[in-house]
C-alpha cells in the first residue's frame, strides 16, 4: 500500500495569533502532506490499498467514538433512463444483509447496540455510507459495514419491501418547497443532462413502470451494482483511537477484498442549461405562505478555481447585510425579510450562481425593482474593481476558522472528508476550499461577468399565483407559468428602481486580533455559582478542555409576563425579533467573524446566547443589553415582524403529520403553553401602541440567570453582569425592576393516570395532505430519579433496533419509524413515532403494541452476556467528552435551567449502571411498558390524513374502550389533572 504520515503535533503559536502556514509532518516521498489546523493532534495517513481504494487514516488517542464513512462516486446522475431513482434504491438495500452476515439488519442491530448510529445519502455524483459506534467495536462493525461493498444480499422480498419505505420517503417530500423548487429548477433544463433527473424514486419507478416494460427491478440493483461500485471509485475515511500502523492493518484486513471492476470515473460534460433555459421567469405556486424570489446564473464552478475563492468573494459582497448593502436597502424600504447569496449546485462541470430573497407582501408588488436592485448593484462590483482589503480580510477569517475549527463528532468529520477526497488533492482533503490563498482579480472579475442580465434564471413563488398558472412540474405537482424576460426587460427594471444608496461594505470590525488564551487559577470541572443578586445569579465554567479562543454566554430573563396569555407569548416573540432586526446592520460582521448570538423567547421570558471568538464578544453584548434598555418600536419595522409572525402561524398548519403530533403532544403536556390558531389570532390585532406599552411591564418584574464559560476570566464574567445590572436596574431612568421570590416562574408538566390510556385524534391541518397519517405513541413513566433514568435509557437503547427493524423494515409502515427517550423538563418516558401511508393512526398504535408483546419474549430471553454489551455500550455513550464549548454548556446549561443542577450526572449515571442487573431491567419493563402493565401510562395522539378520515370519524364518535380515555379539549383536561412538582424553587431562593 502506498501511503502517507502526518502525525507529529502541530506547534500552536505563543501569541495566538493566526497562522496561514500549515502544520504537517514529513510526507512520504512523492506524496503532497495533508494540511490540517494548527492545533489539530490527530495523526493522519493515506493509504491506498492494492484494489485502488484510497484511505485515509485518522488516529485520535482522545477520541470515544470511533467512525468510518465510505464515498462512492456514483450518484443518481447515473440511473438507468427507465429508473429514475436505482442509485438512491441501491443506497437503502446495501443495509439489509451480506454473504458474511445474512441475517437481515444484522449491521445496524449491532451498531446501535454499540453506541453508535448509522445513515447514508445520495446525490448528484456520489452516495456516502458512514457510521460511528463506541470505541472498543471499531473491528466489527468495520467488518460488517465493508460488506457493502463486497458482497451484498439483496433479496427479492426486501426489495419489494424496502421499495415502500422510498415510496414513503417521496410522499413525505412531495408538499416540501424547497425539494418542489429544486426539482422545477431541473426541469428547466436539458432533458439530455442528467442534472434534469428525478433522484428519489417512488413506487411507480421503481416498481410498476420496469413491470410494464418487462424490467426487473431486483435484476437492474444487482447488474447497477456490479457495473457501477468499483474500488477505485470509492474514498474510505477510518477514524479511531488506535495506532495509524493499526488502523491501517485493520483498512487492508477488512478492505482489500471490495472488487476493483476498473471502471473509469463518470463524467458529465457541458452545462444543463442551453439558451432556452436563460432570459426566463418562472412563477409558481408553492404550498407555504410566502413569496420568495430565486435569481440563478450558470458560472464557471469555483472548484476549478478554488485556490482563488472567487465564488466566496462575490458571495461576501452579494449577501452582506451591512449598511450600504443590497439587503440593507431592500429591508429599509420594507420589502425583504432576509437574502442569501451562494454558489448552489455544482460539479467540476457545471454550477449556478444563487440569490434568494424572501419578500414581504410589498416587496412582492415591487419585485421589477428588487431585480432592478440587485442588477445595478452587481454592475456596481463589476464596474469598481476586486478589492485587495476585501479578500484579506476573507482570506483572515477563514483561516481563523479553519484553525481554530471546534473539534466536531467523528461522524460528521469521517463525511466531510470522504467527500472532499473525491473532489480535492490530498493535501486538501481536510481544508478543501475553505481558506483561498491566491489573490485573482481575474477569476473574480470572470465570476461577476457571469451575472448579466443575458444569463439570468428568475424564479418566483407566491401563493398570489394560484389560478394564473398553466403547467404542472411532474414529479411534485408544482404549479407554474414561464415568460420570456429579455435583457432589454431587465435594464428597464434597473432605470425604474429607486436610487439608493448602495456601497460596499466597510471594513469588519469584529474580527479578533486576541487570540491568546487565558490564565485562569480556577480548573473546576463543573460550573460554580460566582455571585448573586436580587437581580441576577452568575454561574461560571472556565475552559479546561478545549483550549481555543472561544467563550460561551448565556443569559436568561424570567419574565412572568411573557407567557401569561397568547397576546404575551406573541409580543415577546416580537420584541425579540425586533431586537435581532435592529441589531442586524452593526452585528451582521460579528457573525460572519465567527461571533454569533441569538435572542429567543423561552419558556419563562427571553434568552441572549453568545458563542465564538471572546475578543469582541463584550462590544457585542453590551450593544445588545443597549438596544434593550433604549427600545423604541419602529412602526416599519414592526408591520414587517408582524407580517412575518403572521405567515410562520399560517404556515403551522403545513408541518408534516408527525411534526404535528409532537406539537399536540407538548400542548397536552405542557402547563402554561399556547395553542398555534390562538397565537394567529392574538397577532392579527396586535399593533405597534400595544409593544411599547407591554415591554415596561414585561421587564418591570425581571430576574436574569446567567452562565459564563470558556476562555474568561471570573472577573470578566462579573465586570460584564454588573454593567447589565446597572444599565437595566440600575440607571436613572429604568423600567427594569427585580422579581420577588414568590414570582418565579417553573415549567410543569402534567401527570398521566397509571393503568390509562389516553387517545386524541386529529385531523391533519394539511387538507393537501392526503397520503400522510402519524401517531405518537407516548408511555410516560418517572420524573427525574437516577436508577430510573438507566432503566430507560438502556430500555430505549436495547429496544430501538428492533423496533426500527420490525415497524419499518419488516412491516413498512413508513419511512419515518423511530422509538426514542423523550424529557419534558425532566418528566421521562417512551415514545414511538410513525408516520404512515398505508395504516390508519389507530391501527398504528396496535402495531406498537404487537411489537412490545413481541419485543417482551426477547427481553426475556436476552443472553447475560447481550445484557452486559448493552450496559458497557451505555457507559461508554455516558463517558464520551464533549466535543467543544457548545456541547458542555448545553449539558450544564440543561442542569441550570431545569433547577435540577445534577452536574456530575454523567458519573453518577455511570455508578448505576455498573449495579445494575438484567432483572431489574425486566422488572422495569413489566411495570411501566409491557402491553396492560398495571402501572402503565399512555398517551397516544394520533394524527389522521385525508385518505383516513372516515376512521377519524369512527374513533371519535365510538364509546373509549375499558381504561381508556379520549381527550377531546385538550385545555380542560390540562386543568383537570396533576401536575409533577418543579425541581426549580424560586431561581433567587435555590439553596446549593
Amino acid at each position: 500500500a502506498r501511503e502517507t504520515t502526518t502525525d507529529a503535533p502541530a506547534e500552536p503559536s505563543s501569541d495566538g495569533a493566526v497562522a496561514a502556514a500549515p502544520s504537517a509532518a514529513a510526507a512520504a516521498e512523492g506524496d503532497a502532506e495533508i494540511t490540517r489546523p494548527r492545533n489539530d493532534k490527530r495523526g493522519y495517513r493515506r493509504v491506498v490499498l492494492p484494489n485502488a481504494l484510497e484511505c485515509l487514516l485518522v488516529s485520535d488517542p482522545d477520541t470515544d467514538k470511533a467512525a468510518a464513512s465510505m464515498n462512492v462516486s456514483v450518484g443518481y446522475f447515473c440511473d438507468p433512463e427507465r429508473l429514475p431513482g436505482l442509485a438512491h434504491f441501491l443506497e437503502h438495500m446495501l443495509f439489509y444483509a451480506s454473504e458474511k452476515y445474512p441475517v437481515e439488519d444484522d449491521y445496524s442491530k449491532y451498531i446501535a447496540e454499540h453506541g453508535g448510529s448509522t445513515n447514508a445519502f445520495t446525490c448528484r455524483e456520489r452516495t456516502n455510507f458512514y457510521f460511528d459506534v463506541n470505541n472498543s467495536c471499531l473491528d466489527d462493525a468495520l467488518d460488517r459495514f465493508a460488506q457493502f461493498f463486497i458482497k451484498p444480499l439483496i433479496s427479492p422480498d426486501a426489495t419489494l419491501r424496502e421499495i415502500n419505505a422510498v415510496d414513503s420517503e417521496n410522499k413525505k417530500n412531495l408538499l416540501s418547497d424547497p425539494l418542489r423548487m429544486s426539482q422545477l429548477q431541473k426541469h428547466f433544463c436539458s432533458e439530455s443532462h442528467p442534472y434534469h433527473k428525478f433522484s428519489t424514486g417512488n413506487l411507480d419507478t421503481l416498481l410498476v413502470n420496469p413491470n410494464k416494460e418487462g424490467l426487473d427491478t431486483l435484476e437492474e440493483l444487482i447488474k447497477f451494482y456490479n457495473s457501477h461500485y468499483s474500488a477505485n471509485l470509492m474514498q474510505l475515511v477510518v477514524y479511531g483511537k488506535e495506532s495509524l500502523d493499526n488502523l491501517q492493518n485493520l483498512v487492508e484486513n477488512k478492505f482489500s477484498d471490495v472488487r476493483n471492476t476498473g471502471r473509469e470515473s463518470f463524467s458529465f460534460h457541458g452545462h444543463p442549461c442551453s439558451s432556452e433555459h436563460l432570459q426566463i421567469i418562472v412563477k409558481a405556486v408553492p404550498i407555504k405562505e410566502g413569496h420568495t424570489l430565486r435569481i440563478q446564473w450558470p458560472i464557471t464552478p469555483n472548484i476549478q478555481h478554488y485556490k482563488e475563492g472567487p465564488c466566496k468573494y462575490v458571495s461576501r459582497l452579494v449577501g452582506h447585510e451591512g449598511e450600504g448593502s443590497l439587503f440593507y436597502v431592500l429591508k429599509n424600504l420594507g420589502w425583504a425579510m432576509s437574502l442569501y447569496a451562494w454558489e448552489g449546485d455544482w460539479s467540476y462541470e457545471f454550477s449556478f450562481f444563487n440569490v434568494v430573497i424572501q419578500l414581504t407582501d410589498v416587496g412582492y408588488e415591487h419585485m421589477e425593482d428588487i431585480i432592478g436592485l440587485l442588477f445595478r448593484y452587481i454592475a456596481l462590483l463589476q464596474t469598481s474593481g476586486t478589492r485587495q482589503w476585501i479578500f484579506d480580510e476573507l482570506v483572515a477569517i477563514s483561516e481563523m476558522g479553519f484553525h481554530y475549527r471546534d473539534k466536531s463528532p467523528p461522524i460528521h468529520y469521517v463525511v466531510n472528508i470522504s467527500s472532499n477526497m473525491q473532489i480535492f488533492p490530498p493535501e486538501d482533503w481536510l481544508i478543501a476550499s475553505s481558506v483561498p490563498s491566491k489573490f485573482s482579480p481575474d477569476a473574480i472579475q470572470n465570476i461577476l461577468n457571469d451575472l448579466t442580465p443575458d444569463n439570468v434564471r428568475i424564479f418566483w413563488e407566491s401563493k398570489k399565483f394560484e389560478g394564473q398558472t398553466n403547467l404542472t412540474e411532474p414529479w411534485y405537482g408544482t404549479s407554474y407559468s414561464v415568460e420570456a424576460v429579455t435583457p432589454s426587460i431587465i435594464q428597464k427594471w434597473v432605470n425604474m428602481a429607486p436610487m439608493e444608496d448602495l456601497h460596499i461594505p466597510k471594513p469588519n470590525i469584529f474580527i479578533p486580533s486576541d487570540l491568546s488564551l487565558k490564565n485562569v487559577e480556577e480548573k473546576g470541572s463543573f460550573p460554580c455559582m460566582l455571585r448573586k443578586t436580587m437581580f441576577s445569579r452568575v454561574w461560571y465554567k472556565p475552559d479546561t478542555m478545549f483550549f481555543t479562543p472561544k467563550a460561551y454566554v448565556k443569559m436568561d430573563f424570567h419574565c412572568p409576563l411573557s407567557n401569561s396569555s397568547p397576546e404575551s407569548t406573541v409580543l415577546t416573540d416580537m420584541f425579540t425579533r425586533l431586537i435581532m432586526d435592529y441589531l442586524n446592520d452593526f452585528a451582521y460582521d460579528a457573525q460572519i467573524a465567527g461571533l454569533y448570538y441569538f435572542i429567543r423567547p423561552s419558556d419563562t421570558g427571553f434568552q441572549i446566547t453568545m458563542v465564538g471568538y471572546n475578543d469582541k464578544m463584550r462590544t457585542l453584548l453590551d450593544t445588545v443589553i443597549g438596544k434593550i434598555a433604549e427600545f423604541e418600536v419602529k412602526v416599519d419595522r414592526f408591520a414587517v415582524i408582524k407580517e412575518t409572525i403572521i405567515k410562520d402561524y399560517e404556515n403551522f398548519k403545513f408541518r408534516q403529520p408527525y411534526e404535528q403530533a409532537f406539537y399536540y403532544c407538548s400542548l397536552i403536556l405542557e402547563e402554561q403553553t399556547w395553542a398555534w390558531d390562538e397565537k394567529l389570532a392574538a397577532v392579527s390585532h396586535i399593533e405597534a401602541s400595544d409593544l411599547q406599552i407591554f415591554l415596561p411591564r414585561l421587564l418591570g418584574k425581571t430576574f436574569i440567570e446567567c452562565y459564563f464559560a470558556g476562555n474568561m476570566e471570573p472577573g470578566e464574567a462579573k465586570s460584564v453582569i454588573q454593567h447589565v445590572e446597572d444599565t437595566l436596574f440600575n440607571a436613572p431612568i429604568s423600567f427594569c425592576k427585580a422579581l420577588p421570590p414568590s414570582q418565579h416562574l417553573t415549567k410543569r408538566i402534567v401527570k398521566l393516570e397509571r393503568g390509562w390510556r389516553y387517545y386524541y385524534p386529529a385531523l391533519c391541518l394539511n387538507h393537501q395532505d392526503e397520503k400522510n397519517s402519524s401517531i405518537l405513541h407516548y408511555i410516560q413513566i418517572h420524573q427525574d430519579d437516577l436508577k430510573q433514568n438507566v432503566l430507560l435509557q438502556l430500555l430505549a437503547l436495547v429496544a430501538k433496533q428492533p423496533a426500527f427493524h420490525q415497524l419499518r423494515s419488516v412491516e413498512q409502515l413508513g419511512y419515518i419509524t423511530v422509538l426514542t427517550q423523550r424529557n419534558d423538563s425532566g418528566v421521562r418516558g417512551l415514545q414511538f413515532i410513525i408516520q404512515s401511508t398505508v395504516k390508519d393512526p389507530s391501527n398504528l398504535d396496535d402495531r406498537v403494541e404487537a411489537f412490545l408483546n413481541m419485543f417482551e419474549g426477547t427481553l426475556y430471553q436476552m443472553p447475560d452476556e447481550e445484557f452486559k454489551s448493552n450496559v458497557n455500550a451505555l457507559i461508554d455513550m455516558k463517558l464520551e467528552k464533549y466535543k467543544n464549548i457548545r456541547e458542555e454548556s448545553a449539558f450544564f446549561w440543561k442542569e441550570i435551567s431545569e433547577g435540577t443542577l445534577k452536574f456530575d450526572r454523567k458519573e453518577a449515571e455511570v455508578a448505576a449502571l455498573r449495579d445494575l442487573n438484567k432483572e431489574e431491567l425486566i422488572e422495569f419493563f413489566n411495570n411501566h411498558v409491557k402491553v396492560n402493565a398495571p402501572q402503565k401510562k399512555i398517551l397516544s395522539i394520533q394524527v389522521y390524513g385525508g385518505l383516513h378520515s372516515s376512521e377519524y370519524e369512527k374513533i371519535v364518535h365510538d364509546e373509549p374502550q375499558p381504561h381508556s380515555y379520549q381527550i377531546t379539549d385538550i385545555f380542560s383536561f390540562r386543568r383537570s389533572r396533576p401536575l409533577y412538582g418543579s425541581f426549580k424553587g424560586g431561581v433567587g431562593q435555590m439553596k446549593l
